[in-house]
């Protein structure tokens, strides 16, 4: 019982961690989250409805933040359109230490 409520918090946790720090940053940034999945892109809009949205964001800014990201030990989908999951084994201690690692990573990139 409340297995997905608690499923859909992590990813909710996640990129709210992540706007803020790229908010911080001064890097524009909308995020995603359906359930345990989540997304997000370095752009203006308020949302990211389709194709060519997705395709006019940052995808320069994410190479980099997909490989700073790396560095820190955090693992995202290598493609600025992938969706991204988190899992009943990803901790809220794994979810915290991404977001600072996101955080890290994010002043770097300005």
């Amino acid at each position: 019982p409340g297995f997905y409520i608690g499923l859909e918090m992590k990813p909710k946790a996640l990129m709210d961690g992540l706007s803020e720090h790229a908010w911080n940053a001064g890097i524009p940034l909308t995020t995603v989250v359906v359930g345990g999945m989540f997304g997000f892109f370095f752009t203006k809009d308020a949302r990211v409805t389709g194709y060519r949205q997705a395709t006019a964001c940052d995808i320069e800014r994410f190479k980099k933040f997909f490989h700073g990201m790396l560095a820190e030990g955090v693992y995202l989908a290598p493609s600025a359109y992938e969706a991204g999951f988190v899992s009943g084994a990803h901790t809220d201690a794994d979810i915290y230490a991404s977001i600072a690692a996101a955080g890290r990573v994010l002043a770097t990139i300005q």
